[in-house]
């Protein structure tokens, strides 16, 4: 018997990373669960994978930013499977055409990339919560960032984006827990999806280590790590928990800046041969 057995998740940006992370962990314990992602293709060879071990799955192409995608997106899972427990917020933008300040980012390249990273949350829990409400109650996990808590410069927007999330999920929280609904965000710190190790890491060891060695932990994070606290939200273990942002960071936002600066500084004058990443 898994925990979600019974239940019905929406994973978005579920092709790879940390959404396929997501829908295995909630598919393995027990959910029925409806992988979306831009990616049709992609979503769907992931679909079958998890079909292929027992779970129940199916895939959609969505575009998470319109009105229409994501209401058909719901009606699909509710469809399927009569109901909808729990939705999950994880697609994000490709960012290459929204780096900048106030000044640099095009508004065109504002609006597309707000329409994924707040907008599509809000869609989701628009066509979503009756639905919930219908079955007793459910649980919105919208995946935000320590960007939404920090800053970084040249990152306005996935900045803005991330933090309004945050806002967003405290209003849920408080609007729909009459109902039984609960909302929380997650913010994960540095996470090696498969992307990212082809794009970065694979080439450049050295910069994965320099990464690995500002966290206390020692490592960076894996997408495994945002889906166990996916699942600890959505069980009945955080039943008392909503309206809160979860750090899964490594204890990377919590250090003392100038101490850490001097850290840093200490570990390239002891490894030299460090290639920065950027």
């Amino acid at each position: 018997m898994g925990r979600f057995d019974g239940q019905v998740a929406v994973v978005t940006g579920a092709a790879q990373g940390i959404g396929w992370a997501i829908a295995q962990r909630l598919g393995n314990e027990g959910a029925a669960v409806l992988l979306a992602d831009l990616n049709g293709e992609g979503v769907q060879r992931r679909a079958e994978e998890l079909e292929a071990d027992g779970i129940k799955a199916a895939a959609r192409q969505v575009d998470v930013g319109l009105v229409a995608d994501v209401e058909g997106m719901v009606g699909d899972a509710v469809g399927r499977w009569g109901r909808l427990d729990m939705l999950v917020n994880n697609a994000f933008p490709a960012m290459e055409a929204v780096t900048g300040g106030a000044e640099d980012v095009l508004p065109e390249d504002y609006d597309k990339a707000m329409a994924v990273l707040v907008k599509a949350s809000y869609l989701a829990a628009r066509f979503g919560v009756s639905h919930m409400r219908r079955v007793g109650g459910g649980s919105i996990v919208n995946i935000s960032s320590v960007h939404g808590l920090l800053a970084a410069r040249g990152a306005f927007v996935y900045e803005t984006g991330k933090a309004a999330l945050i806002a967003a999920t405290r209003q849920m929280a408080v609007e729909y827990g009459k109902d039984g609904i609960r909302a929380n965000a997650i913010a994960p710190g540095h996470i090696a999806t498969e992307v990212i190790e082809q794009a970065l890491w694979d080439k450049n060891p050295t910069g994965r280590a320099f990464f690995a060695a500002q966290y206390p932990v020692g490592r960076v994070g894996e997408p495994e790590d945002i889906a166990a606290a996916v699942a600890f939200l959505c069980s009945e273990d955080a039943a008392f928990v909503t309206g809160h942002t979860l750090v899964v960071d490594g204890g990377l936002s919590v250090q003392l800046q100038e101490n850490f600066g001097v850290e840093q500084a200490q570990y390239i004058k002891a490894n030299q041969d460090t290639e920065l990443p950027y």
